[in-house]
């Protein structure tokens, strides 16, 4: 009898264990399913704003580094128009400066033509005195190449002076506008004789000084052309000067005197033609 109930004890002491794990367990599924609803809905309320703000942060980032990208493709297009820009200026400044070049070299053609008559040779200007204007300069031939004082020299469009000094490979010109420079001139419309005095200060309005002409006809007017008269004993007869721009009665009455634009451009030369014949040799 005393077996029995031991054994029964056991079975009730099993049967409570067995209760008290399944009212554990219950309570573990409850509280478990209780809790889990709330912490999900809590991470969800944190995470979900952390996480749009992480995958914002991702575009910004995305969309940043595209900018930077199209940033440095611009600057490299920049570049590479800026060289093409660059190129095409260079080259254009080319084609204007051959252009002018051309320019020069036809018109000193032209004055060839014109004074076919005469010797020449060509010569380029490498020095030029202080100032605006080439009232002397010099020259890149001299008497290894033939050159001799008192030849003429004509540039674009007519007279531009006459050598002065020579050098074995160089030649100093003093032109007609210099202060020193004085010329025997004549109208071309009546070959009366005048003189044609330089003026570099009357050349800040493109100017230079004639006087002592006789116009007694009163045929000498504005933009009539003065030349080298024949009786110079240095120039050359008939070589284009400049034409007259103003003229007026001396107090003489019987002179008048004026002023001359000249036939060349003496703010600019480059390339001469120096007339190798002299007066006296040619006219003799």
């Amino acid at each position: 009898m005393r077996k029995k109930l031991d054994i029964n004890g056991k079975g009730k002491n099993l049967l409570t264990v067995m209760i008290i794990i399944c009212i554990g367990l219950i309570l573990v599924t409850l509280t478990t399913s209780a809790v889990a609803g709330p912490v999900r809905d809590f991470t969800g309320y944190l995470v979900a704003p952390f996480q749009n703000g992480v995958n914002n942060i991702g575009k910004w980032l995305t969309d940043q580094f595209s900018g930077f990208e199209d940033v440095k493709e611009l600057a490299r297009e920049n570049a590479e128009l800026r060289q093409e820009i660059a190129e095409l200026t260079q080259k254009n400044n080319e084609l204007v400066q051959n252009q002018t070049e051309l320019a020069r070299l036809e018109a000193l053609y032209a004055l060839d033509k014109k004074y076919s008559d005469f010797n020449k040779m060509a010569a380029s200007v490498i020095s030029k005195d202080p100032g605006n204007w080439y009232s002397t300069f010099v020259i890149n031939k001299g008497s290894s190449d033939g050159i001799k004082v008192d030849m003429n020299v004509l540039g674009q469009g007519g007279l531009i002076g006459i050598v002065t000094e020579v050098g074995a490979n160089w030649a100093q010109v003093r032109s007609i506008i210099d202060d020193e420079s004085n010329i025997s001139g004549m109208a071309s419309s009546t070959s009366e004789p005048c003189v044609v005095t330089g003026n570099l200060l009357g050349m800040d309005s493109g100017k230079i000084d004639f006087k002592g002409l006789r116009d007694d006809d009163n045929a000498v007017t504005e933009g009539t052309s003065i030349v080298t008269s024949n009786i110079s004993d240095k120039y050359l007869t008939g070589l284009l000067i400049g034409y007259v721009s103003e003229i007026h009665l001396d107090s003489n009455n019987l002179t008048k005197s004026g002023t001359i634009i000249p036939a060349a451009d003496f703010r600019s030369l480059r390339e001469v033609l120096v007339v190798t014949d002299l007066k006296q040799k040619k006219e003799n």
